[in-house]
């Protein structure tokens, strides 16, 4: 019996197809600044001096002024507490000037990330972590959206990924990632299988997957043979293992088989900070129109 011909793999250039989607995104904002209004603004919380989310927080700068939006860091000591950044976020939610918020995880372990998400303005809320926003997306009419699950999907839309009536497996069930990307793979008719470490003959149903998106954060967990061949492989997991980064795919391994696959560099994690950037400029219009709205009076 003869061997299977080896696929031609695709892999994703996210930081090529982000660039794309920054240029556009710069474009919408100088012709705001054409008519003379101000530019979108995002303010980072940051509670302690954690120097990989200070790097983050810098890239988000980056990117920020790339575009032509604003953007504000505030930094707080290790010693902050919930009361004191709950103070903060009051503040930030009533300032106009900002149209997003956005508090670094992880949070002290003092601070309750639920209570914190649940004090940010819905409407200023670019992470999506609020429970209205939550609810929004599962009710199909969110504004604003997990920014890496909207990067996922973007890939998928860019790349021509057939999502209606295909099968998609999802290996974890974050309210960060997992369950918000299998919401919107189902909006686009596409059947979804939630998955996790403990679900029964793990591979087995991988196997069944046109498109599987992987976020356990467990380095190599999947492994070729889990692969069905041709399908869309969207890479979620970061882990440095060896000092390298690696993906919770057998990134290697499955080349040849998959059709599609997001490496761990230049993967979804540029697109992850652009679509942060496209919630704050969604942020800012559905606030301007709201706040015209409001000045119209009876």
């Amino acid at each position: 019996m003869s061997r299977p011909a080896a696929i031609e793999t695709t892999v994703v250039d996210g930081l090529a197809l982000a660039n794309t989607l920054r240029d556009e995104m710069k474009r919408e904002i100088d012709a705001l600044l054409d008519e003379g209004h101000r530019p979108p603004q995002l303010t980072v919380v940051l509670v302690g001096d954690d120097p990989a989310s200070r790097s983050y927080i810098k890239g988000k700068q980056r990117a920020c002024a790339r575009i032509g939006a604003d953007s504000a860091e505030v930094l707080l000591p290790e010693s902050t507490s919930e009361k004191e950044l709950l103070e903060l976020l009051d503040r930030l939610n009533c300032d106009d000037g900002v149209d997003g918020i956005l508090v670094q995880l992880p949070l002290p372990k003092s601070i309750s990330p639920e209570i914190i998400a649940e004090a940010i303005d819905p409407m200023k809320d670019v992470d999506a972590l609020h429970p209205l926003n939550f609810g929004r997306l599962l009710v199909g009419n969110a504004t604003l959206i997990s920014c890496t699950p909207l990067g996922v999907m973007a890939v998928l839309a860019h790349h021509d990924v057939q999502l209606e009536g295909a099968h998609a497996v999802v290996i974890g069930r974050s309210n960060i990632v997992g369950k918000p990307v299998s919401i919107l793979l189902q909006q686009q008719n596409a059947t979804v299988t939630m998955c996790h470490s403990r679900t029964k003959d793990l591979d087995a149903v991988c196997r069944s997957a046109d498109i599987l998106v992987a976020a356990i954060g467990r380095p190599r967990m999947v492994k070729a043979d889990w692969i069905k061949p041709g399908a869309a492989v969207i890479d979620i997991g970061v882990t440095e293992l060896d000092g390298r980064l690696v993906g919770d795919v057998d990134f290697d391994a499955v080349q040849g088989i998959a059709g599609l696959i997001t490496p761990s560099r230049r993967g979804i994690g540029p697109m992850t900070i652009t679509m942060l950037l496209r919630n704050t400029l969604t942020a800012y219009q559905a606030r301007k129109i709201s706040q015209k709205g409001l000045r119209k009076g009876p």
